[in-house]
Formats: structure tokens, C-alpha cells, sequence
């Protein structure tokens, strides 16, 4: 964090506050998948909950964002309702996508969530094709942002949509999540650059490294990204360095690493007590332990009571199956 910055009680807490909310709804969810009682696969976000929280603490509620498979966190920190996404994730018509998206695809177009994507790199072009939408059509100064992992760099689909924001000086912001792996693939296998963010300089594009355990590091760069779309100076990419905790999906049996290294790198980079450790030792408790305790019971209750409006909710009717799938 920069020594220059200054923070209000009130932000600290909501970044420490969307964070924890992160971590206990991943939790639940991790919990409830384990028992059988949700149906697909969800990708779990646990570790990474500094990089969604200090990407949309800067942005404003009418910009968009593009998620990943790996999206319950972006969407909590872009400001969904966790009951509705609960019931989403557990199928629910009640949910963001009335039960028929579930995990992976979940949508909330009413907070500029554009969606979780089951495919690998497959948000780049849309988040692209909102800015351009923004820039040419609506001539409005809204920002779209995309999150990827470092897996999903190597596609295709990313050199295209850095090419054309370049180009035409899209306002759009490529987020890379550099969790060190792809599904079971350690980056180093199939990348040859140190950072991501190295690719960012082959389309004349600011590539900025930042400490993605770090909510405020991540929020001051997303913050000068943001300033710059909205001035019309075109993208940014953004590599928030963090590491993935859990397996590739909730129930991995994670045959390719150790188990005790992860733990380990947990213990030294986890964000929720990193943050805890900043507040206590270098910000003269800009955010009390006790503070953060209360929040902490906040959200436990917040996440107690989603699961509940889950359970309560409907399933949808099996007779309407198609129904919202295609337009009418």
C-alpha cells in the first residue's frame, strides 16, 4: 500500500467486510458441495479475496464486469445479493438466473455482473465488446473489466482482445488473477515470462504488478486503471499476484501438489489475516480486531441466513425447463 494513501475507517471495513463475505459464502458453499447437496461443480475462490475487493471498491455501480468459472467472488464484491446467489448455486428459482445458470454462469446484469464464464478466456471479447459499446454507442464513460487466470493468458481469445482495446482505445480492464495454476498445470509448464503482464507491452498496453493478497495495492492500481479508461487512454492489465489454495474444483483430489506446501503458502499470504496484521501493526488500527470480529460475526449471520433462503426457495418447475434459456 502506498505510504502517501489515505484510507477512511468506514472503506477499510467495507474492503475487510466484502472480503470475509467472500470466504465465508466460499465456505458454505465448499461445505454443502462436499455433503452432496449442491448440484454440479463449483470452483472455489477461497485465498484470492483481495483481488475482487480491491478491483470493485474502485469501480462505480453502473461498470461491468466479465468473471471466470472461479466467479462467486467477483460477483459478491460487484454487490449481488448473496441470497439470491445461494439459491442460485443450489439451483433455485429464486436465484440471480432463477436456478437455470447455477455456479459457473451466474449473472446479475442488474450490477453490472455480466457473468461467470465455464469457458476458459471466453470473457475477454465480451467485456471488450461492452467497453466498445460504451466508447461508440451509449458514448457514456462506464469501464469494463475482465478477470482471467494465467491458464486462460494462453488463449486466443485474450491476443484479440487485448489487439482490438489497444486499437481502438477501449475503455476495458484486464485483470490477470496470476494463481500460479491451470487446473493441474503449474504456469511455468506452458509460460515462458516471469509476469503475465510482460504479454500487456506487445499491444502497447500498461502492464502493472501488483501484490494480490493485498486489497489496497490491488484497489490503487485498479483505481489509476479506472481514471485512465474513463480519460479515453485505453486499457490496462492488471497481474495481481496470489496463489490458488484450493483445488482446481470444491472436491480435487490434488494428486499434483502438496498439500502441506499450499497450507503453508496459505498461512503466509491468507489476505483476511494479512489484513488483520496491517490494520494492527502499520495503520495505528485504522480497523480494531474487535471491529473486525464484529464483522465477522455480521457476516457469519449474512451467510447463515442466504443458506436458509436457499433451502426455503422453490426448485423450478421441471415443465418450464426451457424457460428464460431462449428469448421469446
Amino acid at each position: 500500500m502506498p505510504n502517501n494513501a489515505v484510507y477512511t475507517k468506514e472503506f477499510a471495513a467495507k474492503l475487510y467486510e466484502t472480503m470475509c463475505t467472500i470466504r465465508k459464502f466460499e465456505e458454505c458453499v465448499k461445505h454443502d458441495f462436499l455433503a452432496g447437496e449442491i448440484p454440479g461443480f463449483t470452483h472455489s475462490y477461497i485465498g484470492e479475496e483481495a483481488i475482487a475487493t480491491g478491483v470493485c471498491a474502485a469501480l462505480r455501480d453502473d461498470d461491468v464486469i466479465e468473471s471466470t468459472h472461479r466467479g462467486h467472488g467477483h460477483c459478491v464484491a460487484k454487490g449481488a445479493d448473496v441470497n439470491r446467489m445461494m439459491a442460485e448455486i443450489f439451483g433455485k428459482e429464486t436465484g440471480l438466473c432463477k436456478g437455470r445458470g447455477g455456479s459457473m454462469h451466474i449473472a446479475d446484469f442488474s450490477i453490472g455482473m455480466l457473468g461467470a464464464n465455464g469457458v476458459v478466456g471466453g470473457g475477454y471479447n465480451l467485456a471488450t465488446g461492452a467497453a466498445l459499446a460504451f466508447k461508440n454507442v451509449l458514448k457514456t464513460d462506464q469501464v469494463a473489466v475482465v478477470f482471467f487466470g494465467d491458464g486462460a493468458s494462453n488463449r486466443g481469445t485474450f491476443h484479440e482482445a487485448m489487439n482490438a482495446a489497444s486499437a481502438w482505445k477501449l475503455p476495458v480492464i484486464f485483470v490477470n488473477e496470476m494463481n500460479c495454476w491451470a487446473s493441474t498445470t503449474p504456469y511455468r509448464t506452458t509460460c515462458n515470462v516471469e509476469n503475465i503482464s510482460d504479454r500487456a507491452a506487445g499491444y502497447h498496453i500498461p502492464g502493472v504488478v501488483v501484490n494480490g493478497q493485498d486489497p489496497f495495492a490491488v484497489y490503487e492500481a485498479a483505481k489509476a486503471a479506472v481514471e485512465r479508461a474513463r480519460a479515453g487512454e485505453g486499457p490496462t492489465m492488471i497481474e495481481c499476484k496470489t496463489y490458488r489454495i484450493e483445488g482446481h474444483f470444491v472436491g480435487d483430489p490434488e494428486l499434483y501438489r502438496s498439500k502441506e506446501e499450499t497450507m503453508k503458502i496459505f498461512h503466509d499470504t491468507d489476505p483476511l489475516k494479512k489484513f488483520r496484521e496491517k490494520m494492527a501493526e502499520s495503520m495505528n488500527d485504522l480497523v480494531t480486531s474487535a471491529e473486525c470480529d464484529e464483522i465477522d460475526a455480521k457476516v457469519d449471520a449474512k451467510i447463515k441466513a442466504a443458506k436458509e433462503f436457499a433451502m426455503a426457495s422453490k426448485q423450478p418447475d421441471a415443465s418450464e425447463y426451457m424457460k428464460f434459456v431462449y428469448a421469446d
